[in-house]
């Protein structure tokens, strides 16, 4: 007798659960100008999903465009602004975004505050650092290796939107430059949206000496030298490059600790 009336008031219960008032439990709206839609009572748990899906490294997981502090006019605001609005224009974008700049001005900070952005609108993104992309598909020639090539590769191909970190940074043998066009001429094919993020640049900037932070002779190899001509006239159809500059956010994080250490 008991079980029957719990088994009533759970019936009961679920009878007179909250049904979202827009789509009445079936998960989809019908907007009167954008016709049928995924309603925003679902968004949350599917951001949910496509967020633990995204491979963005713990150690940016917080990055945000809110926390991207620049001051107004530089090219650190030009980029913010450049970002911002591919969010805000997604899909009706048809390129995606080069940022180019020396290390620790924020390249991967605002390439990962894009795609979460873009997640909370519902959209599937995927980050990828390019040298660890190469080491799994490297692993995946091993005989004993649990996992192939075409695995590793699914969800950068079939990602809305993916974010290649750190491109040229990986020694540049024939297998890197080939495998690199492989990967990013199949998005290119397939007009997918990809964000790059790269430490050079298309002049080749002066080699710095770190004891006195001057120009030495020489300088550093141009993004064309590391990935190719082939490869790089592939990106300017595929993006709009920004160029970054400023001070090593790590360098100055750094300084600043030892300061308050020293007191």
């Amino acid at each position: 007798m008991i079980e029957s009336t719990e088994s009533n008031t759970n019936a009961l219960d679920s009878n007179t659960a909250e049904v979202c008032k827009d789509c009445f439990g079936t998960g989809t709206k019908v907007d009167p100008v954008k016709g049928a839609m995924v309603c925003p009572c679902q968004r949350v748990d599917r951001s949910k999903k496509l967020l633990a899906n995204s491979r963005i490294p713990p150690r940016y997981a917080q990055c945000s465009f809110k926390n991207f502090k620049v001051e107004s006019g530089t090219s650190l605001d030009n980029a913010l602004s450049f970002s911002r609005t591919l969010v805000d224009d997604y899909p009706a974008v048809d390129r995606g975004l080069l940022f180019m700049g020396p290390a620790g001005v924020g390249k991967t900070h605002l390439a990962v505050s894009i795609i979460r952005g873009l997640i909370e609108k519902g959209f599937p993104c995927v980050f990828s650092e390019s040298g660890s992309l190469l080491k799994e598909i490297q692993d995946s020639y091993n005989p004993i290796s649990k996992t192939s090539e075409l695995k590793v590769l699914a969800p950068v191909y079939s990602a809305d939107v993916l974010v290649l970190d750190e491109l040229g940074a990986t020694v540049p043998t024939d297998w890197v430059r080939d495998t690199m066009y492989q990967i990013i001429n199949k998005r290119y094919n397939d007009n997918k949206l990809t964000i790059f993020t790269t430490n050079y640049t298309d002049e080749g900037r002066p080699i710095i000496d770190p004891s006195t932070s001057k120009p030495t002779v020489g300088r550093e190899q141009k993004l064309e030298e590391r990935i190719t001509s082939r490869l790089r006239s592939r990106l300017n159809e595929m993006c709009t490059t920004v160029m970054m500059s400023g001070e090593d956010y790590r360098t100055h994080m750094g300084r600043r600790r030892f300061d308050i250490a020293r007191g």
